[in-house]
């Protein structure tokens, strides 16, 4: 039997980065057969943030965790480990995280990079939270980070209208436990039998890169997206209540839901389903679209910033992501 922890992780500060490019619907009016009527009825969404040239997953990513630096009041050095959750890395390898170590200059930090592509953020979470419990760590940095505009077709209007850039940042840190404040727990899980349902086939552990590969755009992100819809509305809807009910709480205890981005759509329907108010529902998916592994930490600190969050507060994070991953995590203010 496990003994109890003697730790708990709490998140004292967040952070995010959005690039100052807007692409609106307005704009991709301009290029697609498609408009802004037809996708903010069918997504919620009404523009995206677009990286720029000298901006990448690393970048966008470091900006996030020094801005979640300075909330806490901390600096770089203080850091023990940096976990990196990209679906997009700046480069094959080294890891992204390595990247952002070196911007931020957090010399004492380990870094390493995980791939859970729009459920990564909670995945990360749930690996930081396992590091401070058992006292290995101290500070954890876990950062969100894609610039999904590198792997849009932008002459599909089925993908590329759902996806922007960004990134968000969330760190934890160890404290003596208490009765309920920090992450009460988190929940996540696989099933590797729906891979093609979202995914870049392109790669090069099966074949090498070629031309034929890059010219049918291979490495550009496909989607099936009525099974997507329906696989998250199931998963995020059970690992929800999974969540409640390993804590020995009801949705009538949850002050506010943090859902992924993907779809406005999406996340009313989880509303019916787990029959809380949409009003209990932070959306902000109309300013920037699916951010994938950055969507929850970016409204996780809109949520707090905005005064959604006040100390106390229980907030639910659900989410699912290509995997298919999902999961969902239970946090204490």
């Amino acid at each position: 039997m496990n003994k109890p922890s003697l730790y708990q992780a709490e998140i004292v500060g967040t952070g995010i980065y959005l690039p100052e490019k807007v692409l609106t619907n307005a704009d991709l009016e301009k290029s697609l057969d498609t408009s802004d009527e037809w996708i903010f009825t069918r997504t919620g969404i009404q523009e995206r943030r677009i990286a720029q040239k000298d901006e990448s997953s690393s970048t966008l990513g470091a900006h996030a965790a020094r801005n979640a630096l300075i909330q806490a009041g901390m600096t770089p050095e203080e850091l023990d480990l940096i976990i990196m959750c990209t679906s997009t890395p700046d480069v094959l390898y080294p890891s992204t995280a390595c990247f952002v170590q070196k911007i931020l200059a957090a010399s004492k930090a380990a870094a390493y990079d995980i791939s859970a592509v729009c459920s990564g953020f909670v995945f990360g979470l749930s690996i930081a939270e396992q590091y401070i419990k058992c006292g290995r760590y101290e500070n954890i940095m876990v950062i969100g980070a894609e610039v999904n505009s590198r792997i849009m077709d932008w002459t599909d209007r089925t993908t590329c209208i759902l996806f922007g850039d960004g990134a968000g940042a969330a760190l934890l840190k160890r404290t003596e436990r208490g009765e309920t404040v920090g992450i009460l727990s988190t929940h996540i899980y696989s099933d590797g039998n729906y891979t093609d349902t979202l995914m870049v086939p392109g790669g090069i552990g099966r074949e090498p890169v070629n031309h034929e590969a890059v010219d049918s755009k291979m490495y550009c992100l496909k989607m099936s997206g009525q099974s997507t819809f329906k696989m998250a509305v199931k998963r995020m809807t059970e690992v929800s209540r999974e969540c409640l009910a390993f804590n020995g709480l009801s949705t009538e205890d949850v002050d506010l839901v943090v859902p992924h981005q993907a779809n406005r759509r999406i996340i009313e329907t989880i509303a019916g389903k787990l029959e809380v108010s949409i009003d209990k529902f932070f959306i902000n998916i109309h300013k920037y679209g699916n951010t994938s592994a950055a969507s929850i930490p970016i409204a996780l600190h809109e949520a707090r910033e905005s005064g959604k969050i006040q100390p106390g507060n229980l907030c639910l994070l659900t989410v699912l992501g290509a995997g298919l991953t999902w999961g969902a995590a239970a946090i204490r203010w």
